[in-house]
């Protein structure tokens, strides 16, 4: 087993630990969080809340145990593009565009777990919802290969 086999699990928990961590802060605190909608113009934060709630927490967890990795991917970068236009594009504020460039930097590691999977170490492999990245050779191709020798 090669050792880079643990490196898209690791990306997983990285990309996936920040929507966990700011869904438990706004679950510990929704109040707040619709505060903070409101200042941002979020339409009816109150409801909004809820369910950015449940997207950094589901998203993030199925994420995390490569789940619907793909489908976890997309919902979360969509929250993101979502977050960086609508929320941090204001130039001007550099504090703006730090979570701005940061929001399309997530973005870009959840396209490249759309395109290439959760790794082989994750529930979807595990399930066979995504199919191996490297197919071992078979008998008849192997009988193939040496023919010609």
């Amino acid at each position: 087993m090669s050792s880079t086999v643990f490196l898209p699990p690791l990306a997983r928990l990285l990309m996936s630990s920040l929507f966990v961590w700011d869904g438990i802060l706004q679950l510990r605190n929704p109040g707040s969080t619709a505060q903070y909608f409101a200042t941002v113009h979020v339409p009816a934060p109150n409801i909004a809340v809820w369910i950015s709630i449940l997207v950094h927490l589901l998203g993030g967890l199925a994420l995390l145990a490569g789940f619907y990795s793909r489908w976890a991917a997309a919902l979360l970068a969509l929250v993101c593009l979502g977050t960086a236009f609508g929320v941090h594009l204001p130039a001007g504020d550099p504090n703006n565009m730090i979570h701005f460039y940061k929001n399309l930097v997530m973005t870009g590691g959840f396209l490249y777990v759309i395109a290439f999977g959760p790794g082989a170490i994750s529930l979807d492999r595990k399930a066979a919802l995504v199919p191996a990245e490297s197919h071992r050779a078979t008998p008849a191709a192997s009988s193939r290969r040496g023919a010609g020798r």
